[in-house]
Protein backbone atom coordinates (compact mmCIF):
# COMPACT_ATOMS: atom_id res chain seq x y z
CA UNK A 1 0.00 0.00 0.00
CA UNK A 2 1.35 3.28 -0.61
CA UNK A 3 1.48 6.42 1.63
CA UNK A 4 1.49 8.62 -0.78
CA UNK A 5 -2.16 9.78 -0.98
CA UNK A 6 -1.58 10.46 2.78
CA UNK A 7 0.71 13.50 2.07
CA UNK A 8 -2.09 15.05 -1.19
CA UNK A 9 -3.84 18.31 0.00
CA UNK A 10 -7.20 16.40 -0.31
CA UNK A 11 -6.51 14.08 2.52
CA UNK A 12 -4.97 16.90 4.61
CA UNK A 13 -7.75 18.57 4.41
CA UNK A 14 -9.53 15.89 5.48
CA UNK A 15 -7.27 15.39 8.24
CA UNK A 16 -7.22 18.80 9.47
CA UNK A 17 -10.87 19.07 9.39
CA UNK A 18 -11.58 15.67 11.39
CA UNK A 19 -8.55 16.85 14.07
CA UNK A 20 -10.89 20.44 14.28
CA UNK A 21 -14.03 18.51 14.86
CA UNK A 22 -12.66 16.12 17.28
CA UNK A 23 -11.09 18.81 19.23
CA UNK A 24 -14.12 20.95 18.85
CA UNK A 25 -16.17 18.33 20.41
CA UNK A 26 -13.21 18.06 23.66
CA UNK A 27 -13.56 21.37 24.10
CA UNK A 28 -17.73 21.96 24.19
CA UNK A 29 -17.81 18.51 26.17
CA UNK A 30 -15.65 19.33 28.59
CA UNK A 31 -13.35 16.69 27.95
CA UNK A 32 -9.21 16.74 29.02
CA UNK A 33 -7.40 15.70 26.33
CA UNK A 34 -3.61 15.02 25.41
CA UNK A 35 -1.91 16.01 22.37
CA UNK A 36 0.96 14.55 20.37
CA UNK A 37 2.69 17.02 18.38
CA UNK A 38 5.74 17.77 15.93
CA UNK A 39 7.44 19.88 17.69
CA UNK A 40 9.59 21.87 14.91
CA UNK A 41 6.28 22.74 13.63
CA UNK A 42 5.43 24.16 17.36
CA UNK A 43 5.85 27.72 18.19
CA UNK A 44 5.98 29.63 21.87
CA UNK A 45 5.69 32.65 23.01
CA UNK A 46 7.96 33.35 24.64
CA UNK A 47 10.48 30.81 23.65
CA UNK A 48 10.94 28.24 26.49
CA UNK A 49 14.59 28.14 27.78
CA UNK A 50 17.06 25.70 26.06
CA UNK A 51 17.19 23.70 28.98
CA UNK A 52 13.40 22.87 28.71
CA UNK A 53 13.10 22.05 25.19
CA UNK A 54 16.33 19.81 25.44
CA UNK A 55 13.97 17.67 27.17
CA UNK A 56 11.47 17.08 24.61
CA UNK A 57 11.62 14.76 21.87
CA UNK A 58 10.80 15.06 17.86
CA UNK A 59 7.21 14.52 18.93
CA UNK A 60 6.36 15.78 22.45
CA UNK A 61 3.07 15.37 24.54
CA UNK A 62 0.91 18.10 25.97
CA UNK A 63 -1.60 17.32 28.26
CA UNK A 64 -4.64 20.53 27.95
CA UNK A 65 -5.79 19.97 31.52
CA UNK A 66 -7.22 22.21 34.41
CA UNK A 67 -5.79 25.78 33.24
CA UNK A 68 -4.46 25.05 30.36
CA UNK A 69 -7.33 22.99 29.21
CA UNK A 70 -9.19 26.25 30.18
CA UNK A 71 -6.90 28.17 28.27
CA UNK A 72 -7.29 26.11 24.78
CA UNK A 73 -8.60 28.01 21.69
CA UNK A 74 -8.94 26.44 18.13
CA UNK A 75 -9.44 27.80 14.57
CA UNK A 76 -9.67 25.82 11.77
CA UNK A 77 -5.98 25.65 11.51
CA UNK A 78 -4.62 25.66 14.69
CA UNK A 79 -4.49 25.13 18.73
CA UNK A 80 -3.52 27.28 21.07
CA UNK A 81 -3.21 27.23 24.68
CA UNK A 82 -1.15 28.89 27.66
CA UNK A 83 0.78 26.36 29.32
CA UNK A 84 3.62 26.14 31.99
CA UNK A 85 6.71 23.99 31.62
CA UNK A 86 9.66 22.94 33.75
CA UNK A 87 10.50 22.47 37.32
CA UNK A 88 9.56 26.20 38.01
CA UNK A 89 6.69 26.07 35.47
CA UNK A 90 7.92 28.47 32.83
CA UNK A 91 4.54 30.07 31.09
CA UNK A 92 4.01 30.40 27.45
CA UNK A 93 1.12 30.37 24.49
CA UNK A 94 1.62 27.39 22.61
CA UNK A 95 0.42 27.58 19.10
CA UNK A 96 0.66 23.92 17.03
CA UNK A 97 -0.78 23.58 13.72
CA UNK A 98 -3.71 21.20 13.51
CA UNK A 99 -1.88 19.19 10.90
CA UNK A 100 1.42 18.95 13.22
CA UNK A 101 -0.50 16.92 15.64
CA UNK A 102 -0.45 13.41 15.33
CA UNK A 103 -2.44 12.12 17.63
CA UNK A 104 -5.11 13.08 20.34
CA UNK A 105 -5.50 10.97 23.58
CA UNK A 106 -8.53 11.06 26.06
CA UNK A 107 -6.89 9.38 28.81
CA UNK A 108 -4.42 6.85 27.88
CA UNK A 109 -7.18 6.15 24.91
CA UNK A 110 -5.65 7.40 21.42
CA UNK A 111 -8.74 8.37 19.37
CA UNK A 112 -7.35 10.42 16.83
CA UNK A 113 -4.28 9.07 14.28
CA UNK A 114 -2.47 11.91 11.65
CA UNK A 115 0.25 10.60 9.31
CA UNK A 116 0.25 13.52 7.03
CA UNK A 117 2.80 16.78 7.62
CA UNK A 118 1.79 20.37 7.78
CA UNK A 119 1.46 22.37 5.15
CA UNK A 120 4.75 24.03 4.43
CA UNK A 121 5.61 27.27 4.89
CA UNK A 122 7.51 28.06 1.78
CA UNK A 123 4.53 28.01 -0.87
CA UNK A 124 2.89 30.65 0.77
CA UNK A 125 6.53 32.44 0.92
CA UNK A 126 7.23 31.95 -2.58
CA UNK A 127 3.93 33.47 -3.51
CA UNK A 128 4.30 36.71 -1.09
CA UNK A 129 7.75 36.98 -2.59
CA UNK A 130 6.25 37.11 -6.10
CA UNK A 131 3.78 39.63 -5.02
CA UNK A 132 6.18 42.00 -3.89
CA UNK A 133 8.07 41.26 -7.22
CA UNK A 134 5.30 41.95 -8.85
CA UNK A 135 4.16 45.15 -7.10
CA UNK A 136 7.58 46.59 -7.31
CA UNK A 137 8.20 45.86 -11.09
CA UNK A 138 5.02 48.66 -11.33
CA UNK A 139 6.84 52.04 -12.08
CA UNK A 140 3.62 53.49 -10.64
CA UNK A 141 4.31 51.75 -7.46
CA UNK A 142 7.78 52.94 -7.53
CA UNK A 143 7.00 56.01 -7.75
CA UNK A 144 4.42 56.29 -4.51
CA UNK A 145 7.32 54.25 -2.44
CA UNK A 146 9.79 56.79 -3.36
CA UNK A 147 7.45 59.66 -2.35
CA UNK A 148 6.80 57.51 1.09
CA UNK A 149 10.16 57.48 1.45
CA UNK A 150 10.48 61.11 1.09
CA UNK A 151 7.73 62.01 3.96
Amino acid sequence: MSLESFHTNKYKLLIQDHLYQTILFLLEEGIEFSVAAELRYCSFSPELPSQITAAFGEVTLFALAGYTFETAELDEADLYFEAGFGAEGFGSHVHIPLLAIKQLFVEEYPIAINISEPIREKAAQTETHSSMEALLNNPENQKLLKKQKKR
